[in-house]
């Protein structure tokens, strides 16, 4: 099955981008959402990070506490990496169980927001980056997430730099405007893929 690596910056609109391909009828395979369940209370991976960052991650549930974790991994190099070797193999593992129980589907969309940096990489076979400004990703950073422009900035500099996605990419879409124009360049690049899933199975 034709994979597609969907990515981008951070608050760049990834996740309007899946939703428009599920609304397609392609399915979407989420590694946020992947990452999210397997830090759930009780799980190996989030023991393996109160082991690793202490029990100061947890909120008083008992549940991973995502924002405390990221003002620590987002402040220094050796801690992300820290929590990158911690979920990445695993996150990767249950996308390829996720991706052998499709069934009947021309492609499959994989979200990988860190799909240029992770050290554990997801084969795809082709990379769709989400584009936009920086000043709109810290924008929508600030209001989305309720962090700092300072932080917002942090998390930007944790990632590759905007030119370096859009090199590596083999298809770009712009959405610095409406939902509306972000939906017709995804359309159009849902009939390449179809074109391109139909020509592999001949």
């Amino acid at each position: 099955m034709l994979r597609i690596g969907l990515t981008g910056g951070i608050a760049s609109g990834k996740s309007a981008a899946s939703d428009s391909f599920a609304s397609l009828g392609i399915p979407v395979i989420d590694t946020d959402l992947i990452s999210r369940e397997l830090v759930q209370p009780g799980s190996e991976s989030l023991g393996h990070i109160i082991e690793t960052f202490g029990e100061s991650v947890l909120d008083e549930h008992g549940a991973l506490n995502r924002t405390r974790l990221r003002k620590i991994v987002f402040a220094s190099d050796d801690k992300r990496q820290l929590l990158e070797d911690i979920l990445h193999p695993a996150i990767r593992d249950r996308v390829e169980e996720l991706v052998a129980e499709i069934t009947r589907a021309p492609y499959v969309v994989i979200v990988i927001p860190l799909l240029f940096e992770t050290r554990y990489p997801i084969p795809v076979d082709r990379v769709l980056v989400v584009d936009t400004n920086e000043s709109l990703q810290l924008e929508r950073l600030v209001q989305r997430d309720g962090v700092s422009r300072e932080q917002a900035r942090a998390m930007l500099r944790a990632q590759a730099d905007r030119e370096t996605r859009v090199e590596q990419a083999d298809d770009v879409v712009r959405n610095d405007g409406s939902i509306e124009e972000l939906r017709a360049q995804l359309q159009a690049l849902h009939h390449d893929y179809l074109e391109i899933a139909s020509k592999a199975e001949a």
